[in-house]
C-alpha cells in the first residue's frame, strides 16, 4: 500500500478525502501539508462554507462562478473534518501528518 489515510466527519468525509487526495497526488504536497491546508465544503445548491484561511483569490474567483460563499473559522468540531495520514516514501521510509483541528500527533518509532 501506498498510503493510509482518513478525514473524519459525516459529510464532510468524502469531500475531505478528495481534498487531501488531490493535493497529495495532483500536487505533490506532503501529508502534513495537505491536511494543514484550508478547507472546503459543499452545503446545499450553489452554497459552500469555505474556511477563513482560504486565499481572498480562490474565493473571489468561487464567488464569480456564482457560488454563496459563507466564511467559517477552522474549528475542533467536525464542520471540515478531522484528517490523519501516513505515507510510504519510495526509499521505504514512511511520512505522516495529523489534523490540528483535533486532538492527535504522527509518530515514529
Amino acid at each position: 500500500p501506498l498510503m493510509s489515510f482518513g478525514v473524519m466527519g459525516g459529510p464532510m468525509q468524502a469531500q475531505g478525502h478528495l481534498q487531501m487526495i488531490h493535493r497529495m497526488v495532483m500536487h505533490g504536497q506532503d501529508p502534513q501539508t495537505a491536511i494543514d491546508a484550508p478547507r472546503w465544503r459543499v452545503m446545499d445548491g450553489v452554497r459552500l462554507a469555505c474556511e477563513t484561511t482560504l486565499p481572498s483569490t480562490t474565493l473571489s474567483h468561487l464567488s464569480d462562478l456564482g457560488h454563496a460563499i459563507e466564511l467559517e473559522a477552522p474549528d475542533t468540531a467536525f464542520g471540515f473534518g478531522g484528517a490523519q495520514a501516513i505515507w510510504r516514501l519510495d526509499d521505504g521510509g514512511y511520512i505522516a501528518g495529523s489534523d490540528p483541528r483535533k486532538d492527535g500527533c504522527a509518530v515514529g518509532f
